[in-house]
């Protein structure tokens, strides 16, 4: 299971800590919210991998977090429910609303794992673990742990790989400073953002991220950065 960044919604401190230790143990970076109004603040300046909402908390429900998240903040972050309410009418109206999927209070603790992982998988297009990315022209192999443009390997770090790899695999999402460090460095690593932003520089110099290759490794002001198609110099 690839670890992730995942932000909780869960106002019941007990609950909260409960699932929280679960995705810690599975190596997962669990951040929780007490309150819905808080949690989107958060999401205009952090990205997460998964959001995991409880429906019914104070300030601003679940439910409106998912709906802000969909509509103004136009996040497509895959968002699972876990919640008590249980009806048919409030599953299908979280699916409606954009939630990827819908667990009813206690989970089945296997359960949520595999489905946290699973959305996680979906939300980058990606296999399990031995997966290739593959956007024109590179060629990302994670087992070989190389990157190949147009056939021909590129010579990086082991760090500069892991920090290749965070962006390939999130391709065309803007993702912040600190998600990237925390993934690539660990939560509890003392690293300075002029660190990463030396490895950016680099990977744009190796790889050659450009109008002429066709991907673009874009800094977004006050939030992280994006890689992102771009069309091809001379096409």
């Amino acid at each position: 299971m690839r670890a992730m960044r995942i932000a909780l919604l869960e106002d019941d401190a007990d609950h909260a800590r409960h699932i929280a230790g679960l995705l810690e143990s599975a190596g997962h970076a669990a951040n929780v919210f007490s309150r819905g109004r808080q949690l989107l603040a958060e999401l205009t300046r952090e990205s997460y991998d998964v959001i995991v909402l409880d429906w019914v908390v104070p300030d601003v429900s679940g439910f409106d977090v998912l709906r802000a998240m969909r509509g103004q903040q136009a996040l497509d972050t895959p968002v699972l429910f876990l919640t008590s309410r249980n009806s048919e009418t409030d599953v299908v109206q979280a699916l409606d609303a954009g939630a990827d999927d819908f667990l009813v209070k206690p989970p089945r603790e296997r359960e949520l794992l595999s489905r946290v992982a699973a959305l996680g998988r979906r939300s980058h297009g990606l296999p399990a673990e031995d997966e290739v990315i593959e956007i024109e022209p590179f060629r990302v192999e994670v087992t070989a742990r190389r990157i190949l443009r147009a056939g021909v390997p590129v010579e990086l770090t082991p760090r500069e790989f892991e920090v290749a790899l965070f962006f390939f695999r999130n391709a065309g999402r803007v993702v912040s400073r600190s998600h990237i460090l925390e993934t690539v460095w660990g939560r509890s690593a003392e690293v300075a953002t002029r660190t990463l932003d030396t490895h950016v520089s680099r990977l744009r110099a190796a790889l050659g991220l450009s109008a002429e290759t066709g991907l673009k490794l874009t800094p977004v002001y006050g939030y992280g950065y994006r890689l992102e198609s771009v069309a091809r110099a001379g096409a």
